[in-house]
């Protein structure tokens, strides 16, 4: 009997890998790295939502938008803003959600196919590009 619930488990398992596309940790860090956070974040949701973990993908949106909070607080902090912490932060938070959540959640990454990054690429590019002109031209 508990042969059987292990291979229906397998089966489950396998199925799972088989079907499902997930973004990649270097994509997760790189969003993370060079948008915030919260773009990991939102990648490392759609990853866990596409294998029915939902509960657990809006617990990691949670965390990132923590996170992208504390970075902001943490770079404008001093009186001169830091631009390098940012990007320090920025490192810290998509290590955390790359590889400690992706690596918890999928711990056999390797198997499961690749989503593509353009369209998030796309998005993001989209929504931060109004903030960069705002700094550009506020200056």
């Amino acid at each position: 009997m508990e042969n059987e619930n292990t291979t229906v488990e397998q089966i489950e398992i396998t199925k799972e890998i088989t079907y499902t596309k997930i973004y990649s940790s270097r994509a997760i860090w790189g969003f993370s790295i060079f948008f915030s956070s919260i773009f990991g974040g939102i990648l490392l949701m759609q990853n866990l939502r596409d294998t029915g973990r939902k509960k657990e993908g809006n617990l990691i949106l949670i965390y990132s938008i923590i996170f992208t909070i504390l970075t902001i607080y943490i770079v404008n902090l001093p009186e001169k803003p830091i631009s390098n912490g940012a990007f320090l932060c920025n490192l810290i938070g998509g290590g955390i959600l790359s590889y400690y959540f992706q690596k918890k959640y999928f711990p056999n990454e390797e198997s499961y196919e690749k989503k593509t990054i353009w369209k998030p690429l796309i998005i993001s590019i989209l929504v931060t590009m109004p903030f960069i002109w705002a700094l550009i031209y506020s200056m």
